[in-house]
């Protein structure tokens, strides 16, 4: 494996870390199936407490993995998958040259 591919594979690294887990992996489905929501709304929706989701949805801020907009006092977080689709694609056109 080239160099290249490691760095990109490090990369992608804090992806991999954030969907292991099963609650962030069932609030980027709710994500996915509602469109923008607050904290409150997928409250309503899981079984985590609203402290829980928040510390969930920061890994996910931080793994630029969702957005967020403040509207009043609220939070809104929407999936945002297109920087962590760019990272897999790099990594896997890598894997493809190394393999060739």
């Amino acid at each position: 494996m080239s160099q290249h591919t490691i760095n990109i594979l490090r990369e992608c690294t804090p992806i991999f870390s954030i969907l292991r887990d099963s609650n962030r992996q069932e609030i980027l489905v709710l994500l996915y199936d509602e469109g923008e929501m607050s904290v409150s709304q997928i409250s309503d929706r899981l079984s985590l407490s609203r402290p829980a989701i928040s510390h969930h949805l920061k890994h996910l801020l931080d793994a630029k993995i969702v957005t967020v907009q403040k509207r009043g006092t609220e939070r809104y977080y929407a999936l945002s998958l297109e920087h962590s689709i760019m990272l897999l694609k790099k990594l896997i056109e890598s894997l493809e040259t190394d393999n060739q």
